[in-house]
């Protein structure tokens, strides 16, 4: 057992990168490796959310990267806080065992609120001007302005969008490691998303996502070396891969598709042109996210359900469509799931996309806006010089995830820095959990 664990969550790690990297290659080299299966939707919230707790959406709650509210009308994308996760997480866990085993967790969007003893998450401020400034939720507050003055700002601009690079992980990791030298915490666990941006943009096996690699790993390398230092002697490092990123030729627009069968209705906007889902008046409409969808039906009507079952079943992109009771085959049987579930084929990905014209698409298109939108929107990693703006070609992304791993592709990999951790065989995300608490005692 040991008495410090560091778990770093890595999105689109997979075994074969290992070899562009040879820091966290030496890390598994010491320790071992195993596949790390992500249970479906393989997204960022729901497998966070599994790693922590050990439990799955229809336990934890987590159904996608975001959360539409029925009795409300309203959906919420990338801002809930952590009282949506419906069971307790490994800090929880730790404290009930022993009070004095504190805990830190750096940048996971759904850790405000959370138990842990040290926290860190972005939190621009939104002005009235629909102007962002930066700023960080910190657990103690004022540890964002001691991290700020000692590291400058988060840079925001570089964590998402067409700007997206290096600098965001790098001051993710340097500002993890200075909370590691300042609270020696037992537990740590730490997200670092820079493998998500050019293996989307560009493909998992294009040149620039291995260059993303060789800049991950020299951040790896320094962050271990300033976190082994800081406790003096080194803490088990857990490397866990969310999801793999695969190679996408095709794209689906499900909201469309509902659309031009009669059952998802617009409204205009209150300023500008261009269309909004009218949610009280849709008989349907899809909560889009990477490569699956949550349809939304009022009242759950038996009828309209079983038309939105046979309008996409066999059709192009959608290797499976689940209603009813065919949920629990994934863990979806969850209030806050949709009615109807709709799978990508592995190599298709899903488009929020629900205007038939784009001289009619909404203000926040062609923007970088991930809370309005009603879906997940890749293509705001792109730019268009034409419009200075988002482009609204969804064919343009090239890698994607979210789909059951049902091949070898698409599983990650889970790497120890110590041996006898891991005894080789494939992991399920779930199982993250139980392996952190294993080494407390528990």
């Amino acid at each position: 057992m040991s008495n410090v664990v560091i778990l770093l969550s890595v999105p689109g790690l997979r075994a074969s990168d290992l070899a562009a990297m040879p820091r966290l290659g030496a890390l598994a080299g010491a320790g071992g490796q195993a596949a790390l299966v992500p249970s479906f939707p393989a997204v960022t919230w729901p497998v966070e959310a599994n790693m922590l707790t050990g439990c799955l959406a229809h336990d934890h709650g987590v159904i996608a990267n975001g959360f539409y509210w029925r009795e409300r009308q309203q959906v919420e994308m990338w801002t809930a806080g952590n009282d949506k996760i419906e069971r307790p997480q490994i800090w929880d866990r730790l404290h009930q065992h022993d009070p004095a085993l504190t805990s830190a967790v750096w940048f996971p969007m759904l850790s405000k609120g959370c138990g842990a003893d040290y926290i860190c998450m972005p939190a621009p401020v939104h002005n009235p001007d629909g102007s962002e400034s930066l700023w960080c939720y910190t657990k103690p507050t004022e540890l964002y302005g001691e991290l700020r003055d000692a590291h400058g700002h988060f840079p925001l601009q570089h964590f998402w969008g067409p700007l997206a690079n290096i600098k965001s992980t790098e001051w993710i990791a340097t500002t993890a490691a200075d909370a590691a030298a300042r609270f020696k915490p037992r537990f740590f666990f730490v997200y670092l998303p820079h493998l998500d941006y050019a293996a989307q943009k560009f493909g998992p096996d294009s040149e620039e996502a291995t260059a993303a690699m060789v800049e991950l790993d020299a951040v790896l390398g320094k962050l271990i070396d300033e976190i082994n230092g800081a406790y003096g002697e080194p803490p088990l490092w857990l490397v866990a891969s969310e999801y793999a990123i695969v190679p996408v030729q095709h794209v689906s627009y499900p909201n469309r598709v509902l659309r031009e069968a009669g059952l998802l209705n617009v409204r205009g906007e209150e300023r500008g042109g261009g269309e909004l889902i009218d949610f009280e008046r849709s008989q349907a409409w899809a909560l889009v996210d990477h490569q699956f969808s949550h349809v939304f039906i009022p009242y759950s009507d038996r009828a309209i359900i079983d038309d939105v079952v046979q309008l996409f079943r066999g059709r192009e992109g959608f290797a499976e469509v689940l209603a009813g009771d065919d949920r629990a085959r994934y863990g979806l049987d969850h209030e806050r799931s949709g009615d109807v579930v709709l799978i990508s084929s592995a190599d298709s990905w899903q488009a929020y996309y629900y205007w038939l014209d784009d001289n009619c698409a909404p203000s926040f298109a062609r923007t970088v806006d991930i809370h309005r939108k009603p879906g997940y929107d890749p293509i705001e990693l792109f730019f268009d010089p034409a419009t200075r703006g988002i482009p609204l070609d969804a064919n343009l992304v090239r890698g994607s995830h979210g789909a059951p791993a049902v091949t070898p592709e698409q599983q990650g990999v889970l790497v120890s820095s110590q041996p006898g951790v891991l005894d080789g065989k494939a992991l399920r995300d779930v199982d993250v959990a139980g392996l952190v608490l294993k080494q407390f005692g528990m």
